[in-house]
Parts: structure tokens; C-alpha cells; sequence
């Protein structure tokens, strides 16, 4: 059963932007620490990014700095991840999950058991 709801994924060129939205269906987002994560074909899954529910911490992966942007709008129980600057490295599939983020954002992993279907993201010339 799914608890949560991707959209916003698409094919881009290289350099273009997309923002993933993440919306909580039978859970309330704002209780929970909650990350966006990848996996490629043939790869392992990536922790992409995580928000903390409890002192707004947040976790980027080395690979997304400066060009990806994770936010909350508990009025909408939604997650966002704003990608800019794509590169044809972050073509996968994205799930959000419920999360645990520590060390003040060094550090996320999944936790809890919540996920959503996924949404994909190409980026390609």
C-alpha cells in the first residue's frame, strides 16, 4: 500500500530544471523526517536529499549541492525537491520515503516504511 504520492518527473535537457512534489496520502508529512531518494538502472539506491521534521535540518548528497532544493509546505502535507542545472548523471527513478536525518543534516537514510511509487526523471539532449 502506498502512502505517499510522487509527481512532477519528465525527460529535460541537460541544464533544465525540474520540481518533484511529494504528497502524504494516509500519513501527516510534518511528523516525519522525509527524503528523496534515486536509483538508476543497474545502480543501488541514492539518498538524494532529506528534510528533518524536527529542527529543519537538511541533507543533500555530495552529487546534488548547490543545484538541488528540498522544502516543505505542511499546509499541503507536501515535500518538494527543486532540481535545477540537470545533468544527464541524475537520470533515475525518484521516491519520496519517510526518513531519519541526523549529525544536522550530515547524514539520512530510509526509515519507517513509507514510500511512494516513484516518478521518472530523464535528462537528455
Amino acid at each position: 500500500q502506498v502512502q505517499l504520492a510522487e509527481s512532477g518527473g519528465g525527460s529535460v535537457q541537460p541544464g533544465g530544471s525540474l520540481r518533484l512534489s511529494c504528497v502524504g496520502l494516509e500519513i501527516i508529512l510534518d511528523y516525519y523526517d522525509i527524503g528523496w531518494f534515486r536509483q538508476a538502472p543497474g545502480k543501488g539506491r541514492e539518498e538524494v536529499s532529506c528534510t528533518s521534521s524536527r529542527d529543519g535540518s537538511t541533507y543533500y548528497a555530495d552529487s546534488v549541492k548547490g543545484r538541488f532544493t528540498i522544502s516543505r509546505d505542511n499546509a499541503k502535507n507536501t515535500v518538494y525537491l527543486q532540481m535545477n542545472s540537470l545533468k544527464p548523471e541524475d537520470t533515475a527513478v525518484y521516491y519520496c520515503g519517510t526518513a531519519t536525518v541526523w549529525g544536522g543534516g550530515g547524514s539520512c537514510r530510509y526509515a519507517y516504511g513509507y514510500w511512494g511509487q516513484g516518478t521518472q526523471v530523464t535528462v537528455s539532449s
